[in-house]
């Protein structure tokens, strides 16, 4: 289960530099639909590694192919950007809901650090003109399976 309390912290933390006045919130949006943001708002889509934990049989995997899915939108000297962390569904039980990703403090603060420079250019037109530093991989013993995997569903995963 993601902690959106470390995820909204970290943000917070992160956003506080940002133009004086201005003021920023992340939200989780479950129905976030990638490739299709409202009027207005711009996408960032990033990968990055996490594990998932199965609540029908209790398996557990890591997957280094977990697509996040980022829209923000700065109106006003308000900023506000809704993200959904994209699903995997275990292999050996095909009943059981899909699981949502257990990301590492070290890889949120990653994406998020990838997320503001997407702030920075996308609402307040800078050119950082850089590459930030990749996601910590983890160890997966299985190849990635589209099949499972909901950022394949949509489209978007990096890992097919």
């Amino acid at each position: 289960m993601m902690d959106a309390a470390e995820w909204k912290l970290n943000f917070q933390m992160k956003t506080n530099k940002f133009q004086e006045g201005d003021s920023w919130r992340l939200q989780f949006d479950a129905t976030l639909v990638p490739n299709s943001p409202a009027a207005g708002w711009q996408q960032y889509i990033r990968s990055t590694s996490a594990r998932f934990r199965c609540c029908g049989c209790g398996r557990r995997w890591p997957s280094n192919h977990v697509m996040v899915v980022f829209h923000m939108r700065l109106a006003g000297g308000h900023g506000v950007v809704r993200v959904r962390a994209l699903r995997q569904n275990c292999k050996m039980c095909s009943s059981a809901a899909m699981a949502q990703p257990n990301v590492t403090s070290e890889n949120i603060d990653i994406l998020l650090e990838h997320l503001v420079e997407k702030i920075r250019m996308k609402c307040y037109h800078e050119d950082l003109g850089r590459q930030g530093r990749p996601p910590e991989s983890l160890e997966v013993q299985n190849p990635h399976e589209p099949e499972h995997c909901e950022g394949c569903q949509l489209g978007i995963c990096t890992g097919r």
